[in-house]
């Protein structure tokens, strides 16, 4: 199934309770939060109060991105917090193992990130534990970039480690995806499809709208 995931990295915090509401009557199942601590990735972005607030307003899925060192320690307050979704980076941790079995405890779904300079082979031994894999198309850190074309090739070797193994893990990407090319996103074999600027930038429910007729939502 194909998911639209907007992320309010790109939204105007000045309105967020209303553009998240705005995103969520255009038929986005999920929302995208981006955690950053400024040492994983060199921009600080939200913490635990934005999950808790975006809870109140929504009932889809809370998507959180931890672009943030340690993860492990707070998985428990972040999933009190109201994340349905917690994705971690496999450059951040020693065992994903015990990251994935801290996020299952908690009764969320689990999910391993890698960066564009991380081989796609490193989440296999973890596949068959995982409910997502996030395939970064950009740099992780800042909106607005432009998706990295080896990208699609990465997403392609992804799906089909996924299918040899009989399983019906999500792909999400991350950076750069844009209505002019989240086709070919999709072809390459991802169905989660996370957009900042490609959905707060302008017109938002119109914008959702294309998006929507895209995906096939």
């Amino acid at each position: 199934m194909n998911i639209i995931c907007p992320s309010i990295l790109s939204a105007d915090l000045a309105e967020l309770g209303a553009q998240i509401s705005e995103v969520d009557e255009a038929g986005a199942q999920y929302i995208h939060i981006d955690l950053m601590d400024g040492v994983f990735v060199p921009s600080i972005s939200f913490g635990f109060p934005v999950i808790r607030s975006a809870r109140k307003v929504t009932k889809k899925v809370l998507d959180v991105h931890l672009m943030i060192i340690d993860p492990l320690r707070y998985i428990k307050e972040i999933a009190e917090s109201g994340a349905d979704i917690i994705t971690f980076h496999y450059e951040t941790v020693e065992d994903p193992n015990v990251v994935i079995k801290e996020i299952h405890n908690y009764g969320k779904k689990a999910g391993m990130a890698i960066k564009p300079g991380t081989p796609v082979d490193v989440v296999e031994p973890y596949l068959d534990s995982l409910d997502m894999v996030l395939v970064m198309t950009v740099e992780p850190g800042f909106g607005g970039q432009k998706l990295i074309p080896e990208s699609f090739q990465r997403i392609r070797e992804v799906r089909e480690m996924i299918t040899n193994r009989g399983l019906n893990t999500d792909i999400e990407v991350d950076g750069g995806v844009y209505t002019y090319n989240v086709q070919e996103v999709l072809d390459a074999g991802a169905n989660v499809i996370v957009s900042g600027s490609g959905v707060f930038n302008g017109n938002i429910s119109e914008n959702m709208a294309k998006y929507v007729e895209i995906l096939g939502i």
